[in-house]
């Protein structure tokens, strides 16, 4: 209680933009009670407007007229009412009440460009924050590191940057005009009663605050429901995502009815979120409605009694209508500006959380620019681990790699050979100990520089939906068609390009879909001979090829890797024969090393490993 009546007097010594930043910190308050992180999050809500403060004043501008042209309407028709006595003796009656009729039509014209410009300019507005909004967020999710997407689920992401900031755009433009019209008419609307009969007035008034509190009551509900509603539609999006991502798994099992169900499941959960808050949503809006007809009904019984007691004239009450019609609209106004908050604050709340996620992987201050490097690695005594409560990956690991070195990984399931590789361009940063390069300790340089002088071709090869040139030039935008083609042939894809339907500029389909194994492979490695790094590290993907594929893989690899640095982690061990030296990881760190030839000769856990496979 004591807290409520401070904030009371703090709201009446404030300014108005100042009680404005504060109602929003209240209402983004955390469930936590954080009104340090709340009022951070209320000024980048009134930041966003900052680009377009212009567009903001001309809309609140219009705003003002429309509600000004609301009360102007009455008061015009007060004034040929309440005159029409004597109008009726004047010769020029009839030239009086057209010039009347002329200003209402004006006062009219005023209202319907001003709230043409409302609707269309406020909602550009509105629209443009909400695509600032969503841009703000794709961008931050850019930044942030692996271990976050570790811990994230992509379908919840993806329904926080879509479907959560649609709602944003409406309250942006709603918001401020809606209260400024409502705050506006609703005042006019009283005055003009009060000075037309104060006791009916007074009246109304009583009604206003059993009104708010109804409002506040079921405001409260909806919050919960519309955020439990979005949390829902997620899971639906997350469902879809996997399910449609994953089709050719799903219809080779024939599980089509078993993906439905485990739909079903979500989509109920969501139909469940939505009725919890259409419920809540219709009674606000019957207690809104119900405050609107109560007022005209006490108008109209309480008006007859008082013009009964010629305390009150016809011409006066029926003005005094007029003015309640005006009021009856700033409420409807205050009903719609709730749903709006509802749905745009819980999804600004939503928004606000990802944005707020720091990333684990950053520059450090003072990070410098890598620049040309020889490609020298070098872990000195590094430890790691996922933080997840899980064993420590590392322990004490120390390797040097030397610059043009072609080094091979080999090793079981599960003993750290793509994090090795992982922790090199920083996609995790070590526990303890440190990896230089050139000297250099991979997290005193930006990570721009460093990824672009290390190149990654990955496992699990992704292409973006596009053509064969888009997907190449991700290596390097600027490339020319003689570039594009010389990285093709030396991955030995120019071939299979030149036999596509449209040769570089064929659609590959979603992830390549169109392509095969072995071709998409190829395209990731050409796309890695544009980009021209010092080091490359590559996570070989050839087990599920067919034995020419493998070939061709192989021989664009060993292309590639010439004159660089190499890091290869060998699931098949056809490749390693041809390294300088191999590394044999186990749970304990590295257990053997050396050549091909002196590994087997050793007849230690490299031999074993090959004589599993077979002879190659």
């Amino acid at each position: 209680m004591h807290s409520q009546n401070s904030w009371q007097e703090q709201r009446q010594d404030a300014s108005r933009s100042h009680f404005f930043l504060k109602l929003l910190a209240r209402l983004t308050r955390n469930r936590d009670g954080s009104s340090g992180r709340a009022m951070a999050r209320a000024q980048k809500f009134l930041g966003y407007y900052r680009p377009y403060v212009p567009l903001l004043l001309a809309d609140l501008a219009c705003a003002v007229l429309v509600a000004a042209s609301a009360i102007a309407l009455p008061l015009c028709a007060s004034y040929i009412t309440t005159r029409l006595p004597e109008l009726a003796a004047a010769d020029d009656a009839l030239l009086q009440i057209l010039g009347m009729g002329g200003v209402m039509l004006a006062v009219f014209l005023v209202q319907s460009l001003a709230t043409y410009f409302v609707d269309y300019q406020g909602h550009a507005m509105g629209a443009r924050i909400e695509a600032d909004v969503r841009r703000e967020l794709f961008e931050h999710c850019q930044k942030l590191s692996f271990g976050f997407y570790d811990r994230q689920r992509v379908g919840q992401l993806m329904s926080r940057i879509s479907n959560d900031s649609l709602w944003l755009g409406e309250l942006f433009h709603h918001g401020p005009e809606d209260l400024a019209i409502s705050v506006l008419k609703f005042g006019g609307a009283m005055v003009v009663l009060t000075i037309i009969d104060p006791v009916l007035a007074g009246l109304i008034a009583l009604l206003v605050p059993p009104a708010v509190l109804y409002a506040r009551h079921f405001n409260r509900r909806m919050n919960v429901a519309l955020k439990t509603s979005k949390e829902r539609i997620a899971g639906v999006n997350e469902r879809v995502e996997d399910a449609l991502g994953g089709v050719r798994v799903v219809q080779s099992f024939a599980n089509e009815a078993m993906e439905l169900e485990r739909f079903e499941v979500e989509n109920q959960h969501f139909l469940q979120s939505r009725k919890d808050g259409y419920r809540s949503e219709a009674l606000l809006w019957v207690g809104m409605d119900g405050f609107a007809q109560l007022v005209t009904i006490m108008v109209i019984v309480g008006g007859a009694i008082r013009i009964l007691h010629a305390e009150l004239t016809v011409a006066e009450m029926l003005t005094f209508l007029l003015c309640v019609g005006v009021l009856v609209d700033p409420v409807r106004r205050l009903d719609n500006f709730i749903r709006l908050w509802q749905e745009g604050a819980t999804g600004f709340v939503r928004a606000m959380e990802l944005l707020e996620e720091e990333p684990d992987i950053a520059d450090a201050p003072g990070a410098v620019d890598i620049g040309p490097i020889s490609g020298a690695i070098r872990f000195r005594d590094v430890d790691f681990d996922y933080g997840d409560g899980g064993a420590p990956v590392f322990k004490g690991l120390s390797l040097d790699i030397a610059p043009g070195e072609f080094v091979a990984l080999v090793g079981s399931s599960g003993v750290g050979k793509s994090t090795l590789c992982a922790l090199i361009p920083r996609f995790y940063d070590v526990s303890g100990g440190a990896i230089t390069i050139d000297g250099k300790d991979v997290r005193e340089v930006t990570l721009a520089s460093l990824r672009r002088s290390v190149g990654v071709v990955q496992q699990d090869v992704y292409l973006f939906s596009g053509t064969v040139a888009e997907n190449l030039r991700y290596g390097r935008p600027e490339a020319s068609d003689d570039e594009l083609v010389a990285a093709a042939k030396a991955a030995n894809a120019h071939d299979f390009i030149m036999g596509l339907p449209e040769g570089y500029d064929s659609n590959i389909g979603q992830r390549g879909v169109k392509l095969s194994g072995g071709q998409k492979q190829r395209l990731t490695i050409a796309r890695a001979f544009l980009k021209n790094p010092a080091v490359l590290i590559f996570d070989e993907a050839t087990s599920a090829l067919d034995n020419e594929s493998e070939r061709a893989v192989q021989q664009a690899l060993l292309t590639l890797a010439a004159g660089r640095t190499t890091v290869v982690i060998a699931h098949r061990l056809s490749t390693v024969r041809h390294a300088d030296r191999i590394l044999v990881l186990t749970p304990d760190g590295i257990g053997e090393e050396g050549t091909h030839e002196a590994l087997m000769a050793a007849d230690g856990l490299y031999a074993g490993l090959h004589r599993v496979q077979g002879s190659i």
